[in-house]
């Protein structure tokens, strides 16, 4: 990086502009308290503060109007839910929580869960039902106990016919039992005449603690004449950038030729990781990867993230591979910290998107706790609510950012219900586009309209899933 965000000084120097109101951190925690420093954080840091009047440097004539405007809201998630804009269209990350403790976890890879992660269709015929399709099993968890696998369907959980509307209420409970079923496509490829059939079998799923692995499956591919290196990365978690300076090394050890980088279920994380990923994909260094723009009272905060040769976390030297393309497998669930390196990567080589449109998010988040800086150091003991605000939109060196409905892929292709494939095997559908355009098949052009996408997934029933964050 040119310049790392400086916020202990930065808040330090913009902390004076509250002189004028009360500080009340000598007082029993109440929720004024909290609300004001809800007020205090959002008016510091988020992107949007220009957008939203009530938080205007001169909104409030007196301690007493500033008080009178904390008071009239219900609690500190209605205030800063009222602060928010457009969050319907504009801003549609930004967030608050009373449990900051979980939030650091599910940053760090953390999270309770099965182990199962699903997508969910329209059963064919109607538009309301639902099926589910397993999409992926994290091993070691207890759905990899299970008889689960991979494109196995299932049409109820608890005994209850799934449906758009009941989805989330069915997927929140610790433990459940899901229905399963098979897919029949009469050997056509149209879906009018698909047929679910429910079968007797059901599998108990139980939630626990586990942590993630973002680097899911990481294998050589040798085909005619050509090495190619397959990563699954499910995740930008900067505690596991030294394992993967290690695939990387490992896939230069073998000289691979080609890179295939599948994200299609990567909702994203750290920024600084996506930087380094970016160094090992190109061996670029010391060029822009990446530029942070921030709110007007911070535009002197603007940051570069900067290819670079070594990791920031041990200084080991970065694996590099120095490739000029990029294969990169997407989905409507890459998002975030995926679409940039995607987005950025562009202005130096060339990257072939494979699979379907991206969500759209090139703004980054920050945790702003309740501290003299709003950093963790000396938070207030009283509480653990914190915000994760956007306070970024981020640009690759060309000053363009992620398009907000998406990247869209040069060669268009779903997981189809009835063919979901075995990930890392070279039929596999997205796989198997991404080594036909390797091998020179023609696959560029191919679109495929007859693939039905899912409605939704397991994540999307994940509060905050789609993060890009600053460390």
């Amino acid at each position: 990086m040119k310049s790392v965000i400086k916020f202990v000084l930065l808040l330090f120097i913009t902390s004076t502009s509250f002189s004028c109101f009360e500080d009340t951190d000598d007082n029993p925690i109440s929720s004024i308290d909290i609300k004001d420093f809800v007020w205090k954080g959002l008016n510091f840091a988020y992107l949007y503060k220009d957008d939203v009047d009530d938080l205007a440097n001169d909104r409030f004539g007196s301690d007493g109007d500033y008080q009178n405007y904390l008071n009239a809201s219900e609690n500190p998630e209605s205030l800063f839910e009222n602060l928010i804009f457009k969050p319907d269209s504009v801003d549609r990350f930004s967030w608050i929580t009373d449990d900051y403790i979980a939030l650091e976890q599910q940053f760090s890879g953390i999270s309770k869960t099965s182990g199962a992660e699903f997508n969910f269709y329209y059963i064919p015929g109607s538009s309301s039902e639902v099926l589910g399709i397993v999409r992926l099993i994290h091993p070691n968890s207890n759905a990899s106990q299970t008889v689960l696998e991979r494109g196995q369907i299932f049409t109820s959980i608890d005994g209850q016919s799934m449906t758009e509307s009941n989805l989330g209420a069915l997927l929140s409970n610790d433990t459940y039992s899901i229905g399963l079923a098979t897919y029949e496509d009469n050997g056509t490829t149209i879906t009018t005449d698909d047929q679910i059939i429910s079968t007797d079998e059901t599998v108990m799923l139980t939630k626990t603690v586990y942590n993630e692995n973002p680097i899911f499956k990481n294998q050589l591919i040798t085909l005619q004449d050509k090495t190619i290196g397959y990563l699954m990365y499910n995740g930008f978690v900067s505690d596991y950038d030294s394992q993967l300076n290690d695939v990387f090394g490992a896939f230069k050890a073998q000289n691979v030729q080609y890179l295939i980088l599948d994200l299609r279920y990567n909702p994203g994380g750290s920024v600084n990781t996506a930087t380094e990923l970016g160094s090992m994909i190109t061996g670029i260094d010391n060029e822009v990867f990446a530029i942070l723009q921030y709110n007007s009272d911070l535009e002197s905060n603007n940051s570069t993230y900067d290819f670079t040769n070594i990791l920031s976390k041990n200084e080991a030297a970065i694996n590099s591979l120095g490739l000029t393309t990029l294969y990169v497998l997407t989905s409507d669930r890459s998002a975030s910290a995926s679409e940039m390196i995607i987005n950025s990567l562009r202005s130096y080589i060339e990257v072939i998107q494979i699979g379907t449109k991206t969500v759209g998010k090139s703004q980054a988040s920050v945790t702003i706790y309740d501290s003299p800086t709003f950093q963790k150091k000396d938070v207030n003991p009283s509480h653990s609510y914190a915000m994760q605000p956007l306070v970024a939109i981020t640009v690759n060196k060309n000053n363009e950012a992620v398009p907000p409905a998406g990247l869209i892929p040069q060669i268009e292709i779903a997981e189809g219900i009835s063919n979901y494939g075995v990930l890392g095997d070279i039929s596999e559908p997205l796989l198997a586009a991404a080594i036909s355009e390797i091998l020179g098949s023609g696959r560029r052009s191919i679109n495929e309209p007859n693939l039905i996408k899912p409605i939704s997934d397991s994540d999307s029933f994940i509060a905050h899933s789609e993060e890009m964050y600053i460390d």
